[in-house]
């Protein structure tokens, strides 16, 4: 009777374990949760996106202004 008994409880136990990861995963694949994760995304690849840009263009002048102390040309000449 006894190991009946434990076995019964481990099977209780499994199947709550099981419920609730189901329920974990299903929380995690509604739209709105789809959604809020690819807005984070998206909002993470333009912070990245402006930090490249910003690296660039600091890349840009500098080289800008090693090619106009090069050349000797004045750093306001109009473009």
């Amino acid at each position: 009777m006894l190991r009946r008994l434990f076995w019964f409880a481990i099977g209780a136990g499994a199947a709550v374990f099981v419920i609730m990861k189901i329920r974990g995963y299903l929380k995690q694949a509604r739209p709105e949760a789809i959604g809020q994760r690819v807005a984070e995304s998206a909002g993470g690849i333009s912070e990245s996106a402006r930090g490249f840009v910003d690296r660039v263009r600091a890349g840009m002048a500098e080289r800008e202004m090693e090619l106009r102390d090069t050349l000797g040309l004045p750093d306001d000449q109009p473009r």
